[in-house]
């Protein structure tokens, strides 16, 4: 079983999109620039351009989304 993080980097390479992992501290008191893209401090967290998204489900509906507009 993987961890929500493993979850949405599996869909994406599933999807074709490049995407840059970026590793967070493990305890949440110490992820202020999470906190800062997304007002929470949970991961994963998916920044594309102006979009924000977090919740391993909702980054991978809007991963689906993305391929339906191409």
């Amino acid at each position: 079983m993987l961890c929500a993080c493993g979850k949405v980097a599996r869909r994406l390479e599933q999807a074709g999109v490049d995407f840059d992992e970026v590793r967070v501290p493990y305890l949440k008191r110490h992820r202020p620039e999470v906190e800062e893209l997304s007002g929470q401090r949970w991961v994963p967290v998916l920044v594309h351009g102006d979009d924000v998204v977090h919740d391993s489900r909702r980054i991978v509906e809007f991963v689906e989304s993305l391929g339906r507009d191409d």
